[in-house]
């Protein structure tokens, strides 16, 4: 998972492997994935790393880690549609929470289903900081500010069980 922006200088990225997450899924005949219940993910916060520990220390300022450790996302409900006989388009609305705050979110998921069961889905989410209350951080004095833009980019594997 991971979380892109931009600033004055440079774009910039900060990822982490460390998030969870769960889903339901319906499988019908040939392997065609014909709901999604439920699912919702959890990511650490300050598993996000950048390479760079001065914009992790203002991300994870801006984010309020002091006092909300995780960004979250629970699906609310969900629409299925076939790309093709092994892609699908999952339309999935939901409340993501960045920063204490709980907002509305549709999120689009594009999954297929693999030759062992599993089902791979990526996305991404395009969200404003402000948003969510999260002042973009500035640097060296305001000689660097970040925008506002963000973008969540995500890729799930879930096993089959």
């Amino acid at each position: 998972m991971k979380i892109s922006g931009t600033s004055t200088f440079h774009d910039w990225t900060m990822k982490t492997p460390v998030f969870s997450g769960e889903a339901t899924f319906k499988i019908g005949a040939e392997n065609q994935i014909t709901k999604l219940s439920a699912i919702a993910f959890n990511l650490p916060v300050l598993t996000l790393k950048s390479g760079q520990k001065k914009l992790d220390k203002n991300a994870y300022k801006a984010l309020k880690t002091d006092q909300f450790k995780e960004i979250l996302y629970k699906q609310v409900s969900a629409e299925v549609m076939s790309l093709n006989n092994s892609k699908f388009h999952i339309k999935t609305a939901g409340k993501l929470t960045i920063a204490g705050l709980t907002k509305d979110a549709i999120i689009d998921l594009y999954c297929f289903v693999n030759k062992d069961g599993s089902i791979s889905c990526n996305g991404n989410y395009p969200i404003n900081m402000s948003d969510y209350n999260v002042t973009a951080p500035i640097f060296m004095g305001a000689v660097m500010k970040t925008g506002d833009a963000i973008k969540l980019e995500f890729s799930f594997l879930f096993e089959k069980s």
